[in-house]
């Protein structure tokens, strides 16, 4: 498993929790990350194909525990961005000379949605994976949400909106199905609080029940649309 270095963690006042310290609903996922090859429908992600001028970016897979079990913190992005505008996501973003992935996650998660840095322990971080629209290499971090606080839209030019999803939501056969877009692309979708989720988030959300042990059989032939204001033409 790819886990943050403790000492430098230790410097910026983060605590790295050991995997006996995680709750048992989230340990087994941090033992499957662990050295996990990614799966073959992330070979068209994969960083190694990033050119040396690709932007370094992380994401924060943050998983809090709340009323009715384990949840997801995502984001929708506002509709004005220049990058993927509208999508539902998780909080993150380009990093700053001098961050590693867990800080970037963090910082980012901060200015979108109110996080408190220090509420969150890094578990673990996934292959770094190559967004080709915005030439960007992304570390997904999971990130075990110890003390959870208040989280909300801190800028409305950024961030539409912010919700805890349970996982409970995102495994009901339901909530599940496939956005096939005119350029080709196909992929798992969600449709949870009051949003469809698909593209790179809907994958690492698939990731994370798939090796969570989460995961339950879904129809896979159901497809979903994306709201008409989207801008993404099926």
């Amino acid at each position: 498993m790819n886990r943050p270095d403790g000492a430098d963690l230790a410097d910026r006042g983060i605590r790295l929790a050991p995997d006996d310290q995680l709750p048992d609903w989230l340990a087994p996922l941090v033992s499957a990350i662990d050295g996990a090859q990614l799966p073959d429908r992330f070979r068209m992600l994969d960083g190694a194909t990033a050119s040396a001028d690709a932007r370094h970016s992380a994401v924060l897979m943050l998983m809090g525990e709340g009323a009715r079990g384990p949840d997801v913190l995502l984001t929708a992005r506002a509709s004005t961005l220049r990058s993927h505008p509208g999508q539902p996501a998780f909080p993150g973003g380009r990093a700053e000379p001098g961050e590693d992935a867990v800080a970037t996650a963090l910082r980012e998660a901060n200015e979108e949605t109110g996080l408190a840095p220090s509420s969150v322990v890094p578990a673990a971080q996934l292959p770094q994976l190559y967004l080709r629209p915005s030439h960007s290499l992304v570390a997904p971090v999971l990130g075990f949400w110890r003390a959870p606080g208040p989280v909300s839209a801190v800028d409305p030019s950024e961030t539409a909106a912010v919700a805890r999803v349970p996982v409970a939501d995102l495994v009901d056969p339901a909530n599940r199905g496939r956005v096939r877009l005119r350029n080709g692309f196909a992929g798992p979708a969600f449709t949870v609080a009051d949003m469809v989720v698909w593209g790179f988030t809907a994958g690492l959300l698939d990731l994370l029940l798939d090796l969570g042990g989460w995961a339950v059989p879904w129809d896979a032939a159901r497809l979903l649309r994306l709201p008409a204001d989207s801008g993404i033409p099926q």
